[in-house]
C-alpha cells in the first residue's frame, strides 16, 4: 500500500489530506491550532478520528503520544543514547518496539520491527514535488498506526530543527 502525503512543514493547525496512490483521499490530518501541546488527529473520508496524536507535557526529551478510542497506544521519542539525530523509537502499550531511523528531514526514512521492515517512507519514486511516499511493506501492518508515526516523527525532527537555528 502506498500513500502520497503533500510535504507541509507539520505544525499544529494545518489540516492536509493523504492520499492512495491512486489519488484517492484516505486520511485526513486534522491539526489542532487551539491546544497547549501539539495536538493532530488522524481522521478517516468520513470525518471519523482513528488516531489522536499529542506531545506529552512535562517530558524530559520531546514526546509524542498516539491513543486510539481513547487509549494509549504508543509513546514516540528520540532514541536516547544515538549518534545519529534521526533515529527515533516508538514503544507500543503492549512492549513492542519499532525503531524509525534515516534522514528524517530528506523524507528517507524507514520503520522496523525486529529488523524486519514495516515502513518506507521516500520522495525518490515520486516525481511530483514537495511530496512524499508511505509504502506500507506488510500486508498485516496497521497502515493508520504507521502514518501516525511518520506524523509525529517529522514532527519532531522539525522543532528539534527548528530549536537548534
Amino acid at each position: 500500500m502506498r500513500f502520497l502525503v503533500r510535504d507541509r512543514l507539520l505544525s499544529f493547525g494545518d489540516d492536509y489530506w493523504i492520499e492512495d496512490d491512486h489519488g484517492n483521499k484516505v486520511f485526513l490530518v486534522d491539526g489542532k491550532a487551539i491546544r497547549l501541546r501539539d495536538t493532530f488527529e488522524l481522521k478517516d473520508t468520513q470525518g471519523r478520528v482513528l488516531i489522536d496524536i499529542r506531545q506529552k507535557m512535562f517530558a524530559l526529551r520531546d514526546t509524542m503520544l498516539i491513543e486510539r478510542d481513547g487509549e494509549p497506544l504508543a509513546r514516540i521519542r528520540r532514541k536516547r543514547l544515538s549518534l545519529l539525530r534521526n533515529h527515533y523509537r516508538v514503544t507500543l502499550v503492549d512492549g513492542t518496539v519499532l525503531d524509525v531511523s534515516g534522514k528524517i528531514a530528506d523524507r528517507e526514512f524507514a520503520v522496523e520491527y525486529d529488523g524486519e521492515l514495516l515502513a518506507v517512507i521516500s520522495r525518490r519514486w515520486l516525481h511530483v514535488r514537495d511530496t512524499y511516499g508511505v509504502e506500507v511493506v506488510r500486508d498485516d501492518a496497521d497502515p493508520a498506526l504507521l502514518i501516525a508515526v511518520t506524523v509525529c516523527v517529522i514532527h519532531l525532527a522539525e522543532k528539534e530543527r527548528e530549536e537548534d537555528d
